[in-house]
């Protein structure tokens, strides 16, 4: 099914050094921008990460130090980077609890302050965890009949696989409205304060804590009556993402 675009959307994959958001870095970023009109631009881009990759990172996706080592760092593609996103949707598969949140990280590093909180974002495996319950390489054999095979944990790969997954999902389903605002909200298991999903809305509206002690607890009223958590998640190992939108919260306080 030709998906229903208003807007550009970008399906992205990443490989990276681990799952740290706040410590790991990206050795691939693979993208498909999707033009309302059904035109498709490709881009794949492997990128020094400035540390060593470890070993059991390259075990999954197969990039070495020795293959990136003369690639650019993000920061010098960053710029170049935000303007392919700017103005798009976003897409992935697991992408609304890491792959966004590590961008975010990355382009915050780079002195970039990219706006995705005017992106709506799709995320693929959440739709097929409530209709199936399996992971991506389950997904394209089930829905696309294919095998993912060799490309499997490389990211142009992953990132095929993904955008042929959900024109699967919606020729599948009839209840898929192909419409990426609902599919958005659809593929959202939290409506996340940030990126990370450190802080969520509740039923209410309001932004609560989504970890530790005070997790469903109000973040405004926490940070009235803790005055010292405040300073304590911005010295810790939480992403600059979520350090920016707790501040925001902070400053509307009296």
């Amino acid at each position: 099914m030709q998906l229903n675009l208003k807007k550009p959307l970008i399906f992205f994959d990443l490989e990276t050094t681990g799952i740290n958001i706040t410590k790991d870095k990206i050795v691939e970023i693979s993208l498909i921008k999707v033009m309302p009109n059904g035109e498709e631009m490709q881009k794949t881009r492997r990128l020094n990460p400035g540390m060593h990759i470890p070993e059991q990172s390259t075990a999954i996706h197969h990039i070495t130090d020795d293959d990136v080592k003369d690639c650019p760092t993000f920061k010098q593609i960053a710029k170049d980077l935000a303007r392919i996103f700017e103005g798009c949707d976003v897409a992935g598969f697991n992408s609304n609890r890491f792959d966004v949140p590590m961008l975010e990280e990355e382009f915050l590093n780079a002195g970039v302050d990219f706006d995705f909180s005017k992106c709506r974002f799709i995320d693929v495996q959440t739709i097929f965890h409530k209709k199936e319950q399996r992971n991506l390489a389950a997904a394209y054999k089930f829905y696309c009949g294919k095998e993912l095979g060799d490309v499997a944990h490389s990211a142009n790969g992953d990132t095929l696989a993904t955008y042929e997954v959900l024109k699967a999902q919606l020729d599948k389903y009839p209840d898929l409205e192909n419409n990426v605002e609902w599919l958005s909200t659809y593929s959202s298991q939290n409506r996340n304060v940030d990126l990370a999903g450190r802080m969520i809305y509740n039923e209410k509206g309001v932004p609560v804590f989504n970890f530790g002690k005070y997790k469903g607890r109000s973040v405004a009223d926490v940070l009235q009556q803790d005055t010292g958590y405040y300073g304590w998640m911005m010295h810790g190992d939480f992403p600059q993402n979520t350090k920016k939108e707790l501040t925001k919260i902070k400053l509307t306080l009296k």
